[in-house]
């Protein structure tokens, strides 16, 4: 069978509880047509890029799909026709990830307080230059 990911957005106005069910149900229409949720992540609200019927923010979900494409199909069908959904994309890929999608890893970083490639930050020091004019009353 072959692998699919599959990304939603749900309107910002709904609690998390109720995108879980959403999630839920649709897992339910993959696997009723003889497909399986290899794994689902919940990313957050996010803010969109621009607003979409009237959406500043929206909540993500990934679901992680190994299903015949009959049940891809009427999974977004029954999504088109769901008010709550307001995008989604889904994507064929090779084979699965194992681990955290990128944006899970992402969000850990972030929550550790790592900054990557770049390193710990230093110590600041005194910085001098035209602030200390500034407070002397210079500007």
């Amino acid at each position: 069978m072959p692998f699919y990911e599959h990304v939603y957005l749900a309107r910002q106005d709904l609690a998390p509880a109720q995108v879980e069910g959403l999630t839920e149900a649709f897992t339910k229409i993959v696997t009723d047509h003889e497909g399986k949720v290899a794994g689902t992540e919940y990313w957050g609200l996010r803010n969109l890029a621009y607003r979409i019927r009237k959406n500043r923010k929206a909540h993500y979900v990934l679901l992680n799909l190994e299903a015949p494409p009959a049940a891809v199909q009427e999974l977004e069908r029954q999504i088109a026709l769901n008010e709550d959904v307001i995008r989604y994309q889904t994507i064929r890929v090779d084979a699965l990830e194992a681990g955290p999608s990128a944006m899970m890893k992402k969000s850990d970083r972030a929550e550790r307080g790592e900054r990557g490639d770049r390193g710990p930050r230093g110590e600041r020091g005194d910085r001098g230059g035209d602030r200390r004019g500034r407070e002397e009353g210079g500007w």
